[in-house]
């Protein structure tokens, strides 16, 4: 019988890595030199960034199995619980608005004008209600209710992406601007609201919200799974691996027919990639808390302790930094953060070296920061 206590380090790691990642990719030194796996695939297809997004979901998965286990078998509590969920939907929701509406500049900001054209999709956004319905659905299924409802929510979006006519364009598609997501986006948020880059859709779409559940509720059979006391460690590691083999192979395979897509979160890329975060999850599990090889692990536990803090902070601080304009010899002003972009980096590498490094300086910046929090026990919980 397994003995280890039911707060695990690995998954404190696993977060973390995961948060630390995602910082790193999305804040390149320059936009225009990255390396290639540290881009989103164009379309169809996965590179190690696409799995970052998809991993974070998979983990708040676990962790609603290990916070709300206990409570589960006690309908009484399940009220309560869904408050407290609610509200944090709510606040997530609304720290991701922020985020979407914070201006580039004070001086030309308009809330009214901004109001009209903020995007309201975002990632903060999708996990709050990913959270708040996975919840919902933990607390009132069986495990085996939660793996049917996965398997029709795949099985549901397949179809509907695949069969349903689009209106005013015909025939299902998976292209850019004439799928079926991309057409609700339009019709129910409109092109105003939708991700500044495209207008025409958004990657974190309405839609596509529905098969990102899939990604979370995945994340909770691998939590309970793991929290059962009837099943030897090494036991779990095993059945943990072959699943997500067997998952990832399930993905490939899928992907012939209806292609891995992070954009269109596809069914075949819910089941790749949460293969893939179970074998990461496994391989974790059984490096640190069975072995208890963790001397290595602080670094991203200091990040997974504070992750939803570290990705809001990261987003909204560059923009801070840049409203202190430099002035540079040519008479033009620079960004406070861009002039040190262009001061320290620039210089000494190539293009695309230069990119990377300002990301990893950023990411060691911020773990000194995350590092004083954790000493001092400061964990913000959102």
């Amino acid at each position: 019988m397994e003995t280890k206590p039911q707060r695990l380090l690995s998954l404190d790691f696993f977060r973390g890595l995961t948060v630390a990642t995602m910082i790193l990719v999305n804040n390149p030194g320059d936009w225009g030199h990255i390396y290639a796996p540290l881009e989103h695939a164009e379309w169809n297809g996965c590179t190690p960034t696409d799995l970052v997004f998809p991993f974070f979901l998979f983990i708040v998965g676990v962790s609603i199995a290990y916070a709300m286990g206990s409570k589960k078998t006690d309908p009484k509590s399940h009220g309560q619980l869904l408050k407290k969920a609610f509200r944090r939907m709510l606040t997530l929701f609304a720290l991701g608005f922020i985020l979407a509406i914070f201006p580039r500049n004070f001086q030309d900001f308009n809330l009214v004008e901004s109001l009209k054209h903020v995007r309201i999709p975002g990632v903060l956004q999708r996990i709050s209600v990913v959270f708040f319905i996975s919840t919902l659905i933990f607390l009132k299924q069986s495990e085996k209710s939660i793996f049917r409802t996965i398997i029709l929510i795949l099985v549901a979006y397949w179809a509907l992406m695949m069969f349903v006519p689009v209106p005013d364009f015909g025939p299902a598609n998976l292209e850019k601007e004439t799928n079926l997501g991309a057409w609700l986006d339009r019709t129910l948020l409109t092109e105003a609201h939708l991700w500044k880059s495209a207008k025409t859709w958004d990657p974190e779409g309405i839609l596509s919200t529905l098969p990102a559940v899939g990604t979370c509720l995945f994340g909770v059979l691998v939590g309970v799974y793991l929290k059962r006391r009837d099943v030897e460690a090494a036991t779990k590691v095993a059945w943990l691996f072959a699943t997500g083999l067997l998952c990832v192979m399930a993905g490939l395979l899928w992907d012939l027919e209806f292609p891995i897509n992070k954009s269109l979160w596809t069914s075949s890329y819910v089941l790749y990639t949460g293969g893939l975060a179970t074998i990461g999850l496994a391989l974790s599990y059984w490096i640190i808390d069975i072995n208890q090889y963790n001397r290595f692990t602080k670094p991203f536990v200091v990040y997974g302790v504070n992750a939803i803090t570290v990705f809001f902070l990261t987003g909204l601080t560059p923009r801070l930094f840049n409203m202190i304009k430099i002035d540079m010899a040519d008479g033009s002003k620079l960004g406070a953060l861009s002039w040190f972009y262009q001061k320290f980096f620039p210089p000494y590498f190539s293009p695309i070296n230069a990119s990377l490094a300002y990301a990893i300086v950023f990411i060691l910046f911020w773990y000194v920061i995350l590092w004083i929090m954790y000493k001092k026990n400061i964990i913000i919980k959102v």
